[in-house]
């Protein structure tokens, strides 16, 4: 088996980027809570591109879904005996679930490493019912691409520019 980047990176991930994930992650929550989307134990959510379990950390139920295998990994422990979250390998491309199965579906800061992001965004868009976050990293080269994109599938309900992303609620 071929080790990813992540894979490779995934003891060290949460040291990288783990106080940005969860600055990134308090405004997503803020943001739903400001526009009164609220979240309960029977909230249906998907995090796409979950890594190590960072932006699955809400109370409700989390499916967080992630190619990397070693990240997956670590998302596990970090969540052990927490029966309300569940993590599986799959690709943003071909979400293994059915149409509007997710009351919410989030995606931070993973959306550039899509291998083909007009595909994700549709499965997204198919799998949730009407929430829908999306961040986007600033400096990538494919923000302008995957902006025009948002905007073709969904409608933008609020958009903020943090210090190193773009978050588009949807």
């Amino acid at each position: 088996m071929t080790k990813t980047y992540y894979d490779k990176i995934s003891k060290g991930y949460d040291r990288l980027h783990g106080e940005e994930q969860r600055n990134k992650l308090k405004i997503i929550k803020e943001n739903l809570q400001k526009n009164k989307i609220k979240i309960n134990k029977n909230t249906k959510l998907l995090d796409v591109g979950c890594g190590t379990g960072l932006s699955s950390d809400f109370k409700c139920k989390v499916v967080g879904i992630d190619p990397s295998i070693e990240l997956l990994k670590i998302a596990k422990h970090n969540y052990k005996g927490d029966k309300s979250k569940s993590f599986i390998k799959a690709f943003a491309e071909k979400l293994p679930f059915e149409d509007k199965s997710f009351d919410i579906v989030i995606s931070m800061t993973a959306i550039h490493n899509f291998s083909n992001i007009e595909k994700g965004i549709k499965e997204m868009k198919r799998v949730g019912k009407k929430v829908f976050v999306i961040s986007v990293l600033k400096k990538s080269k494919k923000l302008p691409k995957i902006d025009k994109l948002i905007k073709k599938y969904f409608k933008i309900k609020h958009r903020i520019e943090e210090d190193k992303d773009v978050i588009y609620f949807l």
